[in-house]
């Protein structure tokens, strides 16, 4: 399926969708840089936690500072950088330097440990690694056969580890060597969230960046400022700032989200976009009490996952527009909705430049209004991802029969809206029915006491499976499972109700937040779970 022709989408978004691949100079790091600093050389383009910015200017010089030491250190074109710092000065400089000669920078989340950690620096196979020096200790006992070089950042003593080390701080003068770069070149690999198993490292070109921040983030113009609290190991915050290098607008970096702090970083960082927010967040900033300050904030629009009471609530509240998305860190922006949707729970309909079709376990398109997997190819090369890094059996097993699988089951009415159903590999199936987990999941979010749900098949009678909804209280709160099942009896389907309650005040989340299913179903042993049928 084809989505609309772009004058209808320009007209519905308030925004132009690509339509044509970028040159060099409108996607790599070298060449933007250098025309920000040259044309406006004063203006903001980042603004950090602890009150510092950097101008274009002073962005182009630390750039330079750190692209040097990079090519000091032997890292070439083509060549992978680990980037284990927080949201900050020091990760925005060496992403921007690693690009800026040509590498490739592979962000990690500050919050990894143990096997995801060891398990991203063995299939990397890089052997530069950036780290503060506060965590460079969790790899002394690693050996991927690759590292050599670990350089240093941030405050303090940095731990033994049996690896030559280097000062990030340190002036090595001169300029990297300028190098050619093709908008088909790799800029990122980013590892995907691992809620199943491993995380998978993906190859993203520089034109999917570019595609998805003009698809995606299209409303961003040069007098915009987007508001970057999650890790910068997430395609959805990569891409944001992405789109301000892009148009010459600026960021405001801070280490982590918080529900508290929120609107008022909004206001005292005059932000007017945000990645996007997700059921969770949206649910959290409702439950703070209503104030006559709620809409003198400068958001303009949000993304959302699809339009729902919740969201429109939200939009009313606080005084901004929303549009509904579907993409991922293979994809370059899938589907999108118009301004303001009012199709109940669709992320939209497919994009110009992007096909997408439904289909069954054999690839066969399914009918309108049945479940299917979401499978998809773009119109233009480089726009979508370039296979997962080290892994050619994932990559095949993705890229079957010439199209993309996303592993994303949704269903697409008459009109060519797709609505969003689960991952292929959380749908639960129980009484003949398939179940989104999403959907359980944002019914217990709704709940007041509830901060984090995740919602599971476990083995019911004979092939069926019952629902374990997983959830954990907010500060100073209590969830009573008995309370909370009544509650979600009264929104949704008999068959959906969870069966099982599993109440713990520490989820396990992947670097990007989300919950690991894989680690909850091992270790929770269902005769502690509160039990519906039982209790």
């Amino acid at each position: 399926m084809n989505g609309p022709a772009l004058g209808g989408w320009s007209a519905a978004l308030g925004w132009a969708l690509p339509n044509r691949l970028p040159t060099a100079a409108e996607c790599t790091v070298r060449p933007l840089l250098e025309r920000w600093a040259r044309e406006t050389p004063d203006k903001p383009f980042a603004l950090f936690e602890d009150g510092s910015r950097w101008t274009f200017a002073e962005t182009l010089h630390a750039v330079r500072r750190t692209a040097a030491l990079l090519f000091v250190e032997g890292v070439r074109a083509g060549d992978l950088v680990l980037n284990w710092l927080g949201n900050g000065p020091d990760h925005l400089r060496v992403w921007l330097a690693t690009n800026f000669i040509g590498a490739i920078n592979v962000p990690i989340a500050t919050t990894a440990r143990s096997g995801e950690l060891q398990h991203i620096l063995a299939n990397s196979g890089a052997r530069v690694l950036v780290a503060e020096r506060a965590l460079v200790g969790q790899i002394a006992d690693v050996q991927p056969e690759a590292l050599e070089t670990v350089i240093l950042f941030g405050e303090g003593e940095a731990a033994s580890v049996p690896f030559r080390t280097v000062d990030g701080a340190e002036n090595r003068g001169g300029d990297a060597p300028a190098v050619a770069v093709e908008f088909s070149d790799i800029a990122f690999i980013i590892y995907t969230s691992g809620t199943t198993g491993l995380p998978k490292g993906v190859r993203s070109p520089y034109a999917q960046f570019w595609t998805l921040a003009k698809a995606q983030i299209g409303y961003l113009g040069a007098d915009d400022r987007a508001m970057i609290s999650t890790s910068l190991s997430h395609i959805s915050t990569v891409s944001s700032v992405w789109a301000a290098l892009y148009v010459g607008a600026s960021v405001a970096l801070f280490q982590r989200f918080s529900v508290n702090q929120f609107w008022d970083r909004v206001r005292s960082v005059g932000a007017t976009a945000l990645p996007g927010l997700g059921p969770a967040i949206i649910s959290m900033l409702l439950k703070a009490p209503a104030s006559e300050r709620d809409r003198d904030n400068p958001l303009k629009i949000v993304n959302v996952r699809a339009p729902n009471p919740a969201v429109r609530e939200f939009a009313q509240r606080f005084g901004v527009d929303y549009f509904s998305a579907f993409s991922m860190t293979e994809t370059s922006c899938v589907t999108i909705s118009a301004r303001n949707s009012s199709v109940e729970g669709s992320c939209g309909r497919a994009r110009p430049g992007i096909q997408v079709r439904l289909v069954d376990s054999n690839d066969v398109e399914v009918p309108r209004e049945e479940i299917g997997e979401i499978v998809l190819r773009a119109d233009l090369p480089g726009t979508l991802n370039a296979g997962y890094h080290r892994d050619p059996e994932a990559t095949a097993r993705a890229w079957r029969n010439g199209w993309f699988h996303t592993g994303d089951l949704a269903s697409m009415d008459a009109d060519g809206n797709v609505f969003f159903h689960d991952r292929l590999k959380d749908c639960i199936r129980r009484r003949g029915e398939n179940i989104s987990s999403s959907e359980v999941e944002r019914e217990a979010l709704a709940f007041p006491a509830v901060q984090q749900a995740a919602a599971v098949g476990v083995a019911g009678a004979v092939d069926d499976q019952e629902v374990l909804l997983i959830v954990e209280p907010g500060p100073g709160q209590t969830v009573e499972p008995a309370a909370l099942i009544r509650f979600i009896a009264t929104r949704l389907s008999d068959f959906k109700v969870p069966r099982y309650v599993y109440v713990r005040t520490d989820l396990p989340l992947t670097t990007f937040g989300k919950v690991q299913k894989f680690r909850l179903l091992a270790e929770i042993d269902l005769a502690s779970c509160w039990d519906r049928e039982r209790d």
